[in-house]
């Protein structure tokens, strides 16, 4: 899926890449919280509209909203996804910082066609909810990695 460069974040772990990988895929399985994601899911339209597949993750296996487009294991897992306002695409790349130290990167791709997906986008996009929910993500997988294996810190970047 070739779709324009949104953004990128990173975060550093204080932790093994084998941790910060499990603790990724470990959040993206979990099912969605409540009933209010099913009628969002609805509303927008989304061609991946529950967990299905191989479990764990792996290729062919689907999130709500997203399926899941490529897979390495330990170190690259593509998520991709549609709706009535939008294609899009998350990349997930984990690469060892030094000894006991992962870095987790993020890229989003997405394209947003016609005059209700520019509306989305300003929604989704430049209100920053994009931003503060993907922050969330790489925070919450990076203290679950730190707690699997007690290491201290964690740093966000975005570049």
């Amino acid at each position: 899926m070739s779709l324009p460069f949104i953004d990128r974040h990173s975060l550093e772990v204080a932790a093994p890449p084998e941790a910060v990988w499990r603790a990724l895929l470990e959040l993206l399985d979990r099912p969605p919280a409540g009933g209010l994601s099913a009628v969002f899911v609805r509303l927008l339209g989304c061609q991946d509209t529950a967990r299905s597949g191989p479990g764990p993750l792996a290729l062919g296996s689907t999130l709500v909203g997203f399926h899941i487009d490529q897979f390495q294991p330990t170190h690259l897992l593509v998520l991709a996804g549609r709706h009535r306002f939008s294609r899009y695409q998350l990349t997930f790349e984990l690469q060892a910082v030094g000894e006991a130290r992962a870095c987790l990167t993020v890229l989003t791709h997405a394209e947003f066609p016609g005059l209700l997906g520019r509306f989305y986008r300003l929604l989704v996009i430049s209100s920053r909810i994009h931003l503060l929910v993907t922050r969330l993500v790489l925070g919450s997988i990076g203290r679950r990695a730190i707690r699997r294996s007690d290491g201290p810190q964690l740093g966000l970047s975005r570049n």
